[in-house]
């Protein structure tokens, strides 16, 4: 819903509304569980969809994935008690797993040729081991703490997820270029939350050598200062080299640099 608003979408829904508008683009929203969602998106009642990728690797159905979003990442992990030791997959082997992904699980366990009893269950797969209905877990991860919570340890991870757009492959034309539009806007957004427009003060005999050091678009703009000998750089940089350029750009002589979140950027 917040990409969404990012997009300059809004969203008329009340109160456990589970249908809802767009005031100001031709969108309608579908409030839906997880789980049934590829279903939807297979039959074409929904042209398109906001999923964890990792519904899509457990339910697969006929729907493309055109987008990564960047939220909600997690990953699929297999755990254990803390007292155990673990060996490899192979610990796996003829012993109880609980979860709610057996799909991908049993995809897992093919890979390493491990023949294990799975347990699907839905909610609360962490206390499986407490309570001696299963040997061990494979469950969504984020941050590991519900695991250490409840006396495990993550021991093999299988599986990144994250949110990502997908289209139903029954879209019409007239939804295929609305969705075109949609995806415009969400690129737009996505591209100014990974970068960081940044100007900084730099002598002129040290504007070539600092311009060799910004991964920029086209080129960096050059502004002259009041003070003779001297120019403002500004330029946009990626926010996961972010650190490694600014400490580059101070050595070769760059200075207050001034660092401004990026709104949209249109590329």
């Amino acid at each position: 819903m917040q990409l969404l608003k990012d997009c300059g979408i809004f969203i008329d829904n009340g109160k456990d509304q589970l249908k809802a508008p767009a005031r100001n683009f031709p969108l309608e929203i579908l409030f839906l569980r997880n789980a049934d969602i590829p279903q939807y998106v297979e039959d074409g009642v929904a042209d398109a969809a906001i999923i964890g990728e990792n519904i899509l690797v457990e339910k697969p159905k006929e729907a493309e994935v055109v987008q990564r979003l960047g939220f909600s990442r997690c990953r699929l992990s297999l755990a254990v008690p803390k007292g155990i030791k673990y060996t490899g997959p192979q610990y796996f082997e003829g012993k109880k797993i609980a979860t709610s992904y057996p799909n991908t699980l049993q995809l897992f366990l093919n890979k390493n040729n491990v023949k294990a009893e799975v347990h699907e269950i839905s909610g609360s797969v962490e206390i499986a081991p407490n309570i001696g209905l299963a040997d061990g877990i494979c469950d969504i991860v984020s941050s590991g703490s519900t695991l250490f919570k409840n006396g495990l340890k993550e021991v093999e991870s299988f599986l990144k997820s994250e949110a990502v757009l997908v289209r139903s492959k029954k879209m019409d034309e007239e939804a295929t270029a609305i969705l075109e539009q949609l995806l415009f806007r969400i690129r737009t957004v996505l591209e100014a939350k990974n970068t960081k427009y940044i100007l900084m003060n730099v002598p002129n005999e040290k504007i070539e050598e600092v311009s060799q050091l910004l991964p920029v678009l086209k080129s960096p703009t050059v502004l002259p200062l009041a003070m003779e000998g001297w120019s403002s750089v500004h330029t946009v940089i990626k926010e996961d080299t972010f650190w490694e350029v600014i400490d580059r750009l101070k050595a070769a002589g760059a200075e207050g640099i001034l660092v401004i979140p990026v709104e949209k950027m249109v590329i």
